[in-house]
């Protein structure tokens, strides 16, 4: 299966928020500790990607949930599966064999679908690539602006191991995304074309997201929507787009401005709205499937869906709503001679 070929066709919907839907299942720490757990020094309630070893039904049950909304894109719930964002729980050892065990979550729900569903269109597995809690741009010391709490080597070790297990678990593609600082983006395209180069594997299709902090249009390290491009671009990516931060409504000027740079297909996936004061997303799913219909109307977007406080039900109004508008053309590139 291509997914160029299908993106040639039509918008794809990738899914929506994970820890959402894991938030309604009111796990409690016993529930994230498993039997293999039990006795674990640390308190590990939170670790969501940890469910993919302990609670792999949970997971295997939301991607069909999306499937079933009407998502062709699937994300491996590994968002902070890196061997640095472990560290938080002593769990360094882990990050291998829960991109591996996530990637066969995401895989399963999808034979699983295909099966009941056949004749349904082609769905993909994408392996989720977070930011990690750890940037290479910016100092965790004010009194300090030159530290740095990691270096670029360990950066890209730490990709490197996460998507040595995304590809061994099968995934489809890599999705690089929420992207606030675009050094550490950096370092998981370079561990990536590393990883290929030294496996002598094909190179699976890459989508990079960025995400846009606030109103200034830029990136947490200080990029505007053109340098983050031009900064990625090297890696001849599947998809550049935006997700999380911002709500639809706020996201749609950045949108149309890549949709106008971007010589690759374009990705969208915001969150459903902005929080309220309690941190809840209160976009109900036809208003997000509104405002991103509009962005497929003028021709914005090829991939589209939803980030934090989304939910199946926002992915099944947004599925229905582009599902007969055809996908942003890429744009023919002039020679010069």
């Amino acid at each position: 299966m291509d997914i160029r070929k299908e993106l040639e066709k039509r918008i794809l919907v990738i899914d929506g928020a994970m820890g959402t839907m894991i938030q309604r299942h009111k796990l409690e720490e016993t529930d994230y500790r498993g039997t293999r757990f039990a006795n674990w020094h640390t308190d590990v309630k939170g670790n969501n990607d940890l469910l993919c070893i302990t609670q792999p039904q949970i997971i295997k049950g939301i991607h069909k949930q999306y499937l079933a909304a009407g998502a062709d894109i699937v994300e491996t719930n590994t968002f902070s599966s890196t061997v640095i964002a472990m560290a938080d729980y002593d769990m360094q050892s882990l990050a291998y064999e829960l991109n591996a065990a996530a990637a066969k979550c995401a895989r399963d729900a999808i034979n699983e679908f295909i099966a009941e569903n056949p004749g349904a269109a082609p769905k993909f597995v994408a392996g989720a690539i977070g930011p990690l809690n750890k940037t290479l741009s910016l100092s965790p010391d004010v009194n300090n602006p030159g530290y740095r709490a990691v270096s670029f080597d360990e950066v890209v070790n730490a990709y490197y191991e996460q998507i040595s297990g995304l590809v061994d678990g099968g995934v489809d593609l890599l999705l690089i995304e929420t992207i606030f600082d675009t050094l550490n983006a950096k370092g998981a395209i370079y561990a990536a074309k590393k990883y290929f180069r030294d496996k002598k594997k094909a190179e699976l299709p890459i989508m990079i997201s960025g995400t846009i902090t606030d109103a200034s249009g830029r990136t947490l390290s200080g990029q505007t929507l053109e340098a983050f491009y031009t900064s990625v671009m090297h890696a001849n990516p599947l998809s550049v787009g935006l997700n999380c931060a911002l709500g639809a409504a706020e996201m749609r000027t950045h949108i149309e401005e890549l949709s106008q740079i971007a010589t690759c297909y374009t990705s969208a996936y915001p969150n459903a709205g902005l929080p309220n004061a309690m941190g809840e997303y209160d976009e109900q799913p036809h208003e997000t499937a509104h405002f991103i219909e509009e962005w497929a109307k003028e021709g914005f977007v090829n991939i589209v869906g939803g980030c934090c406080g989304t939910t199946p039900d926002h992915i099944k109004h947004i599925a229905e709503n582009v599902k007969h508008i055809a996908p942003r053309p890429l744009p023919v590139l002039e020679v010069v001679e």
